[in-house]
Parts: C-alpha cells; sequence; structure tokens
C-alpha cells in the first residue's frame, strides 16, 4: 500500500524514514552499550569486593538473629592474660624491604606519639565523622547489622571480645578502627606495629601485643585498660609471609585452654556456643556481636583484589592521616569506629564521656542500639 500523506509538507520518504530508524537504533544501542559497561564495571567491583571477603570467610555455624540471645551471658571473674612485651624468637625486623613484601619494624612497640594518636584522639575527629556518615558523605564503606547478644561480663564489666588473624587484610584494615574506638572508653600503654601476610596485602596495621608473625601460634593478651569495659584479644598467628591461613577453631581453642586463663577459656566457650563464626574478624562490642570488619577502608580510591593503596601506605603515612585527618581514608576510620563506639555506649548504658557526642547519640538512635 502506498504511503499516504495527512497534509503537505508531511511526507517523509522511505528513505528516510529508514535512516531516521536507523539513527534511533544505532543511538539506543550505544546508550545501552554504556549502562552494560557501566553495570559490568560496577559487577566487576562487587566480585572484586566479594573476593576479597570471600577468602576470610569460614562457614562454622548457622545461628543468626535472635537465637543467639538464648546463649547464656557470662558473668564471671578473673585476671586476664598478660602478654609479653617482647617474644624473643620473633625479634623486630629493621631490615628495609619493598611493598608486598614488608616486615619492618614488626613487633616494634608505637612510640609516643603514634600511641598518643590512638589514645587521645579528638573527640571533635569522631563527631565530624559520624556526621559524615549520618549524612552520607563518606565514600567507603561504613556499617554492619550486628546480632544482639547477651553480653559477657567479667569483674562487673561488659566485654569487647576479638578473634582475629595476623594474616588477615580485614583483620589489619578493622584494627585501626578498634584501637580508635577502645581508645575513647580506656587507653593502651602498649601496641605495635604489624602487617597482613604477604599474600593478604602486606598492609600496615597493629598488633595487640608481640606476635608469633611466622609460626603457627596464638598471640593472646593486650595492654588495654578501661573502667568501663574490658577486652579480650585473640589474634590466630600462621606465617605471615604465606597468604592469609587460619588454624582450626578447635586448635585454637586447645591452645587458650591450655592458658588455665578462666577469662579467656570462657570467652572463646562463649565464641563456640554462639556458633556463628564465619571467620576473620569477629567482635562482640557488649550486647552485640559483629561477624566481620566494620567497614572496607583500603585507603583513598575504591578497592579492587589486584590494588589497595593501603598496601602502599607504611605506618608512618597512616598516622599522620589520623593524627590529622582531611581524607577519605582517615574519615572512614573515624566514622567506622563511631559504629564500634555506638554499639559500646548503648552497652554500658552510656556512661562514657564520648556517649554524649550528638553523633555517636544519633548513631544509636538510628540503627535501633
Amino acid at each position: 500500500m502506498p504511503y499516504k500523506k495527512k497534509r503537505q509538507g508531511s511526507k517523509i520518504p522511505y528513505g528516510k524514514i529508514n535512516i531516521a530508524l536507523l539513527a534511533i537504533i544505532l543511538v539506543s544501542l550505544v546508550v545501552a552499550f554504556a549502562d552494560i559497561n557501566s553495570l559490568n564495571a560496577k559487577i566487576g567491583l562487587l566480585q572484586n569486593n566479594i573476593t576479597l571477603l570471600g577468602s576470610h570467610q569460614i562457614p562454622n555455624g548457622t545461628a543468626t538473629g535472635a537465637s543467639l540471645l538464648s546463649v547464656k551471658s557470662y558473668n564471671i571473674t578473673g585476671t586476664m592474660v598478660t602478654p609479653n612485651t617482647s617474644l624473643p624468637g620473633f625479634p623486630i625486623i629493621t631490615a628495609n624491604a619493598s611493598f608486598g613484601k614488608r616486615l619492618t619494624n614488626i613487633n616494634k612497640p608505637l612510640n609516643a606519639s603514634y600511641l598518643s594518636t590512638i589514645n587521645n584522639a579528638s573527640n571533635s575527629y569522631f563527631e565530624t565523622a559520624g556526621l559524615m556518615l549520618l549524612n552520607g558523605s563518606i565514600n567507603n564503606t561504613v556499617g554492619v547489622t550486628p546480632t544482639r547478644v547477651n553480653p559477657f561480663i567479667l569483674n562487673g564489666k561488659p566485654t569487647v571480645i576479638y578473634l582475629g588473624s595476623i594474616t588477615c587484610v580485614f583483620c589489619g584494615e578493622n584494627r585501626w578502627a578498634m584501637a580508635l574506638a577502645l581508645g575513647r572508653f580506656g587507653n593502651f600503654s602498649q601496641l605495635f606495629e604489624g602487617y597482613s601476610a604477604f599474600g593478604d596485602h602486606d598492609l600496615p596495621t597493629l598488633y595487640w601485643s608481640p606476635s608469633h608473625y611466622n609460626a603457627s601460634a596464638e598471640d593472646i593478651g593486650n595492654f588495654y585498660s578501661s573502667k568501663y569495659l574490658n577486652f579480650i584479644s585473640i589474634d590466630d598467628a600462621l606465617p605471615i609471609t604465606g597468604g592469609f591461613q587460619l588454624n582450626s577453631p578447635s586448635l585454637i581453642q586447645q591452645r587458650i585452654n591450655a592458658t588455665n586463663n578462666v577469662p579467656y577459656k570462657d570467652a572463646f566457650e562463649f565464641i563456640v556456643r554462639l556458633n556463628n563464626f564465619q571467620g576473620t574478624p569477629y567482635t562482640i562490642w557488649g550486647k552485640f556481636n559483629v561477624p566481620g570488619a566494620d567497614a572496607v577502608d583500603f585507603g583513598n580510591s575504591t578497592p579492587t583484589t589486584q590494588n589497595l593503596t593501603l598496601t602502599y601506605m607504611t605506618h608512618k603515612d597512616v598516622f599522620k592521616a589520623l593524627s590529622k585527618p582531611s581524607d577519605q581514608f582517615a574519615w572512614t576510620e573515624y566514622a567506622a569506629a563511631d559504629v564500634y563506639i555506638a554499639m559500646t555506649c548503648a552497652s554500658i548504658n552510656n556512661s562514657a564521656p564520648i556517649c554524649a557526642l550528638p553523633a555517636i547519640q544519633q548513631i544509636e538512635a538510628k540503627e535501633g542500639y
């Protein structure tokens, strides 16, 4: 049937119709291709992050949600482990090495300036970071959905319990936020320079005590004191020159039991009874269990499995950033600390001065702690 025009001037020849349709199709394909590329990029980033996280997940339980409240609350007394300030077989290594294969200053105690950055960070940094978290201006991923648990009471105070690994990249990043948070409720008389494993990005971190960095062992105890809470820390150790590794929970428990230290024996028994350990880091903050890191913060760019900018930072770089926060990395660490602080404040009836910060109170309210 011939084309029938409706009025003069409206007729478009078949050839031009085809060209117009082809142009529309081409534009649509370009837009779709751009969308697909964007989607693929997002999927690739997600896959990279899943790969990073997935390597640290060790399925070992199925309990979730309210069922954890069925596990009894521990209310015990006892003296915690006081670790050695140095390990003769695992000395401080002073030789320099390239990024990816560093052991420089491993097990070295923090100097007074570095220790002060952790113990005496300004409340204004936590307030600013908390408000940034609340208004969505933190670029990195921060936040967790904790599970409520009955608190582990030791000597009349609730307890922060940590189970990690010196080889684990997420533990390495997470200790920075943990230390900043714990510094708001007490102080560390000593902390130590450390790294994650060569095969797990070799990034600078803190150790709670000197580490058995080239052996299979458990690094137990720390140099923390607080009138508000206790801190029980366990870092599983395997050769740091390898990749991420973790001894079996049964072996870790066997070694802890061998210390005959009641608080540590009962704390690990508490973890076993909760039956939801999936990998490291694993923490309990008073009434809240966090089975993983509470932030993905590996520097001032989006992390991938190939490149974590924190890998190419030294301890000096990290402390410089935390002492006067101004970049994405530092603000994220303070925001991640705020999440832990809010959980702790909710567990101690907001009795510490840091709990009065408006940002902390808003995080508690928003998250329902």
